[in-house]
């Protein structure tokens, strides 16, 4: 089954259009480095939870919206592969001072798959 690498941030809303410019040509280098599915998803329905919930896990501010996004390699191995070719060969250095959003709040990690219906 895939390994997926998951994200969630906090984006501020009138950086949409940036954000999925920026989203869309990371998606290029990640499929040319080994991703098979790249996935963005802007929040529509993110509601505040008693405990916790996905706007306090990237610390949302008024006016932004949570993005959860994810990329899927055919495996755990593959996806290490894909980020250490990356790092060496500073595949995202062109663009990733455009970041429209504050990544130190951004949150991440890589999942196996253990269900696929």
């Amino acid at each position: 089954m895939a390994y997926v690498e998951g994200f969630v941030v906090a984006v501020p809303e009138e950086n949409r259009e940036a954000y999925r410019d920026l989203a869309a040509r990371a998606a290029e280098v990640f499929k040319r480095y080994g991703a098979t599915r790249i996935v963005e998803a802007w929040g529509t329905d993110v509601p505040e939870g008693k405990i916790t919930d996905f706007p306090r896990a990237v610390q949302s501010e008024p006016g932004e919206v949570v993005v959860f996004s994810w990329i899927e390699f055919p495996s755990k191995q593959a996806r290490d592969d894909t980020f250490a070719r990356m790092e060496a060969e500073n595949a995202m250095d062109d663009f990733m001072d455009e970041m429209p959003f504050d990544g130190k709040r951004m949150i991440f990690g890589g999942f196996e798959t253990i269900l696929d219906v």
